[in-house]
């Protein structure tokens, strides 16, 4: 036997975390907010998976109104409901429903370039 025989570390499973039944994988309800490029500079922010309780249509009022840009609720066969913005806003949103009392900080996760 070589030496390197005996580095050979032991089997790791990489989703050992995901199918623990405490990892709350799939029970955790994640908020995404992503960011599209569209045209050139011009950028479209999603907001995905906030609770159906809430109406999408109050949030994006006052979402519009805080940040000065335009936005819509596309209704999306997979993802349900799905608020989209004018710009890269992910920052923005983010500390808004974390201010509002929406979402906690953990719950948010923020994709994009």
């Amino acid at each position: 036997m070589s030496e390197f025989d005996t580095n050979i570390p032991t089997a790791f499973d990489p989703f050992a975390d995901a199918n623990a039944e405490d990892s709350g994988a799939g029970t955790k309800e994640y908020v995404h907010v992503r960011v599209q490029q569209r045209n050139g500079r011009k950028s479209l922010t999603t907001v995905q998976g906030l609770k159906k309780e809430y109406s999408y249509s109050k949030i994006l009022k006052d979402l519009k109104k805080e940040f000065c840009c335009n936005g819509t609720v596309v209704q999306d066969p997979e993802l349900g409901q799905v608020i989209q913005l004018q710009g890269d806003q992910r920052k923005n949103v983010s500390t808004f429903l974390m201010q509002a009392g929406i979402v906690k900080k953990e719950y948010i996760k923020l994709h994009g370039f």
